[in-house]
C-alpha cells in the first residue's frame, strides 16, 4: 500500500494488482489520475550532500549490510571442527572452485582469484533477489511530476539499474588488468595493446627476415583491437546483466497486473533462477578476464 503526499486527499493503491510497465489509475474524485511506469532510469528519492540517492542505489546499499551482517554472524561462528553451515559453506566453495580449476588451470590460482570472483557472485546475487521480494517496487510514495501524480517505488533492484551493473563491470575490467600489470610486469602487459616491441624489432630484424616488415605491424594493429575489445567487454557484462533483471522485473509486473494470484508464482520461480545464472555468468566471465590479463601472452 502506498500513502500520497498530496494534502488534499489521501488514496490506496493496491500495488500488487496494479503494477504494470506503464498505467494510469484514477483517484476517488475522478480527475486526478496515478502513472506509473516501469522506467530504465533508477528515480531519485533524496540528497546526500551532492549524492543523490536512488531507489537502485538505495537497494544495493541494504544488500551490502545483509551481506556484512551474514558475513560477521557466519565469521564468529567458525571453528576448526565445522558445524552444519560452515560444513554447507565449504561444500558449496569446493564445487565452486571445482569450476574455476576448469579456467585458471590450478587450483593455487583458483585460490587466490576465488575472493575476488565470489565477491561479485554474492553482491550480484543478493541484488537480484532482493528485487523479487514482495514490496520492493510496490511500496514507494506518490511525487508530483510534469503534472501527473506519479507513483516512486522506495526500493528497486540494484541490478536492474543500468549504472549499477555498468560500474560492476568497470571495476571488474579495470581490476583484471591490474592484476595483470602485477602478475606479467607493465612492460609486457603494455605490448599486448601497445605492441611497441613488435614495431621496434623491424629495423633489427628486417635482413635476416625481410617478412617481419609485414608481420610486426599487424601485431601491433592486433593490439589495437585488443583495446576496443576491452571496451566491448565493458558493455557486454553490465548490459547483459542489466537486460535479464530490468526484462524479469517487467515480466512479473506484467503477469501480476493480469491476475494478481497464482500466475505470477511460476514466474518468480523462474526469475530466481535467472538471478542465480545471471550471476554465475557474470563471475564466471571476472574469472576469465582475469586468467586471461594474468597470464603471459606467448602461453
Amino acid at each position: 500500500m502506498v500513502e500520497s503526499n498530496t494534502t488534499s486527499e489521501s488514496t490506496e493503491v493496491n500495488q500488487s494488482t496494479t503494477e504494470t510497465s506503464h498505467e494510469t489509475v484514477s483517484s476517488t474524485d475522478g480527475h486526478e489520475e496515478l502513472v506509473h511506469e516501469h522506467t530504465l532510469f533508477a528515480e531519485p528519492l533524496f540528497e546526500l550532500g551532492p549524492l543523490t540517492v536512488t531507489n537502485s542505489l538505495l537497494t544495493s546499499w541494504l544488500a551490502l549490510f545483509i551481506l556484512l551482517v551474514i558475513g560477521l554472524a557466519f565469521r564468529a561462528q567458525l571453528g576448526a571442527v565445522p558445524k552444519k553451515l560452515q560444513n554447507v559453506v565449504e561444500m558449496v566453495m569446493e564445487k565452486f572452485l571445482e569450476i574455476f580449476d576448469a579456467i585458471t588451470g590450478s587450483r593455487e590460482r583458483s585460490i587466490k582469484l576465488a575472493p575476488f570472483v565470489m565477491s561479485f557472485f554474492v553482491l550480484i546475487l543478493v541484488n537480484n533477489w532482493l528485487g523479487l521480494i514482495p514490496g520492493v517496487g510496490s511500496i514507494g510514495q506518490i511525487v508530483m511530476h510534469e503534472g501527473h501524480r506519479t507513483f516512486i517505488p522506495y526500493l528497486r533492484g540494484g541490478t536492474a539499474d543500468l549504472n549499477t551493473t555498468l560500474a560492476l563491470a568497470s571495476i571488474a575490467v579495470v581490476a583484471s588488468h591490474i592484476f595483470g600489470v602485477v602478475a606479467v610486469g607493465a612492460w609486457t602487459y603494455l605490448n599486448k595493446f601497445i605492441n611497441i616491441k613488435a614495431i621496434a624489432e623491424i629495423p633489427k630484424k628486417f635482413l635476416k627476415d625481410p617478412t617481419i616488415i609485414v608481420v610486426n605491424p599487424i601485431k601491433a594493429f592486433v593490439g589495437l583491437i585488443e583495446i576496443i575489445g576491452e571496451v566491448a567487454k565493458i558493455a557486454s557484462l553490465s548490459f547483459r546483466l542489466f537486460g535479464n533483471i530490468f526484462a524479469g522485473e517487467v515480466l512479473l509486473a506484467s503477469m501480476a497486473a493480469i491476475i494478481a494470484f497464482a500466475v505470477p508464482i511460476p514466474f518468480m520461480f523462474l526469475e530466481i533462477i535467472v538471478g542465480l545464472i545471471q550471476a554465475l555468468i557474470f563471475a564466471i566471465l571476472v574469472l576469465i578476464y582475469v586468467s586471461i590479463s594474468t597470464t603471459a601472452e606467448e602461453h
